[in-house]
């Protein structure tokens, strides 16, 4: 996988829906990839990130390359403290 630059504006595709039927395919523009990746990870259910699609410039990536992107440590963000458990 190519490195990620975080600082490049990223389009966002994700569905949200209960079935696939119906399913409506959303898209978002972000002026950093980082606020895509965070947005995706932090704001989106869990079960969404499976059928993400994140471009960055040239570059795709998709589920779990998204997640390794935010938990990589070049990620320029603050991450958002998760709960106790």
């Amino acid at each position: 996988m190519n490195s990620c630059d975080y600082g490049m504006e990223a389009v966002l595709f994700f569905a949200k829906g209960m079935n696939f039927r119906q399913q409506v395919l959303e898209y978002r523009v972000f002026g950093r990839a980082a606020e895509a990746i965070r947005f995706v990870i932090e704001d989106l259910p869990s079960n969404v990130l499976r059928g993400c699609s994140l471009e960055v410039g040239e570059d795709r990536y998709s589920g779990d390359a998204i997640l390794r992107l935010y938990e990589s440590v070049d990620f320029p963000l603050p991450r958002r403290a998760k709960p106790p458990k």
